[in-house]
């Protein structure tokens, strides 16, 4: 009987340790591809750059866009001058912020920096994007800010900074997080769309062109940042709050809140149900509400969710995130 017990020991040692290792290795391997993608949107930058940004003689958003700026008057590369200046900012972010945050970022930064480096080397006017007339000049710009919103999407969610101005806002928030983020970086951006004036030849094209890059990109990366965190409210106001609670808990996953009520009207006892579903599980709660008689519901837009809070599919079934968050440290 006890050597049947120690092997039965065994055994759960055994499948403890397997299934320590598996779980290791799923987290390694996120990880892993979590680095690949910041490569991957970091190389796709850089091909912005070379096919919307450098060929319509306009300055971008952040400090690339002094870089951009300092390359058209001196020549010195976009790729060299990033490097130069994110290497320290990265350092310092790195023992004051976030070490993982500041590793990734400048992940970005040197693939982006290299990826610039070698286009250079490779002739792809035939495919960039420049009007010679002027002509839908505008378009270059709004497809790089539509890109460059992608990337700065996929980068936060990946817990990593495209470098320069967002280095230097983890930093005044660490220190003083009462200042605004965005106040900053307007600022910054403020600057620029005045300098570009006069760095192109003193015309009021490229002020303009920096404007419609930093809104669409803004834009672009805060809609696709909140788009996984984004939730439906409901207020049902019912008199069947146990079986509609249980229906809501039993399909959806989500509990509901249950707040006594009066109708003023009518001066009969009822309920309000408070619950936060997913959006994909509107659908899913409005079959449950009309099933019930005297029941009906107010529906609100939640722009984000923050704690803990489960993000599922219409079935109910937990949707995992893709990519590692690391410290989950970025702004």
């Amino acid at each position: 009987m006890l050597k049947f017990m120690i092997k039965k020991q065994n055994v759960l040692y055994l499948s403890n340790f397997f299934f320590f290792l598996g779980a290791y290795g799923m987290h390694t391997a996120k990880k892993v591809w979590t680095y690949l993608v910041i490569a991957f949107v970091a190389l796709v930058g850089a091909v912005n750059y070379e096919l919307f940004v450098f060929p319509n003689q306009f300055a971008p958003a952040g400090l690339n866009g002094i870089c951009t700026m300092i390359q058209h008057i001196t020549g010195i590369s976009v790729g060299y001058l990033s490097l130069f200046i994110n290497v320290p900012l990265a350092l310092w972010c790195y023992y004051e912020v976030s070490k993982p945050l500041a590793v990734r970022s400048m992940v970005y930064v040197v693939v982006f920096s290299v990826g610039l480096l070698l286009l250079e080397k490779i002739d792809i006017s035939a495919i960039a994007y420049s009007t010679d007339s002027g002509t839908s000049k505008i378009l270059g710009p709004m497809v790089a800010g539509i890109i460059q919103g992608f990337v700065y999407s996929i980068l936060v969610k990946a817990s990593a900074y495209t470098g320069g101005t967002d280095f230097i806002s983890a930093i005044v928030h660490k220190r003083s997080p009462e200042k605004s983020f965005f106040s900053m970086n307007f600022a910054i951006n403020s600057f620029i769309a005045v300098s570009s004036y006069f760095v192109y030849g003193f015309q009021m094209e490229p002020v303009i062109l920096c404007i419609l890059y930093c809104f669409l990109s803004s834009t672009v990366g805060e809609r696709l940042m909140k788009s996984g965190r984004e939730a439906i409210s409901f207020e049902i106001i019912t008199d069947y709050p146990e079986d509609i609670s249980k229906e809501l808990i039993n399909k959806l996953h989500h509990s509901t809140t249950l707040i006594p009520a009066k109708g003023m009207y009518s001066g009969r006892e009822t309920s309000v149900l408070i619950c936060v579903v997913n959006k994909t599980q509107a659908p899913a709660v409005a079959r449950i509400v009309r099933k019930y008689p005297h029941t009906f519901a107010i529906v609100d837009p939640v722009s984000e969710i923050l704690g803990n809070f489960k993000h599922l599919s219409s079935d109910g079934k937990v949707v995992r995130e893709v990519l590692d968050a690391g410290d989950g440290e970025t702004l």
